[in-house]
């Protein structure tokens, strides 16, 4: 094996291959690093794939990655103990020849994402773990070390995409600890039920159409946080994810969060028979803007979930992942083709990448967002709550006139929050929150 590469990639997530991909493509020597088996390997649960990152990728995907369903309709779900109360968008437009969105499963993604790279000429070295970061007498990285009898592996600069834990960076004191309220823990599990009780159940009219369903409320028993269901093709992805601080502070345990979410009346009945073969726990970056590391320094750049790129308002993950993924590439191929050394003011290209994408500007956009709800958890609790008993008033034919029972709505929503004045209030934190 070459010891020497124009770049090392640590991690073959889709950010990684990403970058692995684009830096291939462009005829530089690329080594990618992936401490698991195979690509994937652990992250055997469900997610969703936004089509638009990866087809800039591999335009023709749609014919050879495996996909579980494209997504028609998408449901947002605010719960209490017993009901929800929720609105769903489902269109024709979505089941069309280019679908929007899609979900998979991530272990069989993965590996297909990576061969994608291996093909475009990138050398993928898998279980293998990168332990450090090599630096000159100048403290610029320039390679990295791994697990294999200390061996080290040298390359103009090393893209890390190793995922939300960032060890090797924290390590080489690239970046700080994780904070507990900057990270989410989720757990998921995959129930196995048939392709045809799939359909059924979500009234879906072939085995490619697919439903998301996003909750909130109840389902995170007062923390900040949510709880996700997804259609494969004969199984169904669900979960809970929660930040690490509300675990810690309030004892509870991830997986009985899950059995209490799946126990749900609503919930329960889509479950109904499914056999439960995977469990899984993960972590997800939530901290949102303010929760950005350093994305560039000398010799090294930061792509993905290690980014703290992810927007929890709109659920988007992967086409953060591969954009910035793809960006770091472009980068480094510039510098690359102009034979300038990959330093720290060299790399700012990246960040200036990032400032005219969409990922930077969506990042910015809900930068208060996490905090705002980490500090008005009613946002969890006792809206939910007070939505649930006004749509029971509002729709329960009892005798009472219809006037009556708007007063009584409008007096328990203001009894439920101490008043207007509280109410007016969280709208206007809302409001800074979305802008």
């Amino acid at each position: 094996m070459v010891e020497h590469f124009d770049a090392i990639v640590v991690g073959a997530g889709p950010a990684g291959t990403a970058a692995a991909l684009v830096m291939a493509r462009a005829g530089l020597d690329v080594l990618q690093i992936e401490r698991g088996e195979t690509p994937g390997s652990k992250n055997v649960q469900g997610a969703i794939l936004y089509a638009d990152a990866l087809e800039r990728l591999v335009p023709d995907f749609r014919e050879e990655a495996p996909l579980e369903r494209h997504v028609v309709e998408q449901r947002v779900w605010l719960l209490d103990e017993r009901s929800h109360t929720g609105a769903h968008y489902r269109s024709a437009d979505f089941d069309e020849d280019r679908p929007n969105r899609y979900t998979i499963l991530r272990a069989p993604f993965d590996r297909w994402f990576a061969a994608e790279a291996r093909a475009a000429g990138a050398v993928l070295l898998t279980e293998t773990t990168v332990t450090e970061l090599v630096k000159d007498a100048a403290g610029k990285v320039v390679g990295v070390r791994t697990d294999r009898e200390g061996e080290n592996l040298f390359a103009d600069v090393v893209i890390l995409a190793e995922g939300v834990n960032g060890l090797v960076g924290q390590r080489a004191g690239l970046r700080k600890e994780l904070d507990p309220r900057h990270v989410a823990l989720a757990v998921k599990e995959t129930v196995f039920l048939t392709d045809e009780v799939v359909q059924e159940r979500f009234n879906l009219k072939g085995e490619h159409d697919g439903v998301v369903i996003e909750a909130m409320g109840d389902v995170s028993a007062g923390m900040v946080g949510t709880g996700f269901l997804y259609t494969n093709r004969e199984s169904i992805s669900i979960g809970v994810g929660c930040l690490i601080s509300d675990f810690q502070a309030t004892g509870t345990a991830p997986y009985a969060l899950l059995d209490r979410f799946k126990s749900h009346p609503s919930v329960a009945p889509l479950l109904k028979g499914g056999e439960v073969k995977e469990y899984v726990a993960h972590l997800i970056p939530e901290g949102g803007y303010h929760a950005i590391p350093e994305l560039v320094g000398e010799g090294w750049l930061v792509v993905g979930d290690a980014g703290q790129f992810v927007n929890p308002a709109h659920r988007e993950g992967s086409n953060l992942a591969m954009t910035t993924g793809a960006l770091a590439a472009e980068t480094v191929i510039a510098l690359h083709r102009q034979g300038t050394p990959c330093t720290k003011a060299a790399l700012g290209s990246y960040l200036r990448a990032l400032e005219q994408s969409f990922v930077m500007k969506d990042m910015k956009k809900y930068r208060g967002l996490a905090a705002m709800l980490h500090g008005n958890k009613h946002f969890l609790t006792t809206y939910p709550a007070a939505l649930s008993r006004a749509m029971q008033t509002f729709l329960r034919v009892d005798g009472v006139d219809k006037r009556t029972k708007q007063r009584l709505m409008v007096q328990d929503f203001k009894a439920a929050r101490g008043g207007w004045w509280h109410l007016m209030t969280d709208a206007v934190k809302l409001a800074r929150a979305w802008r």
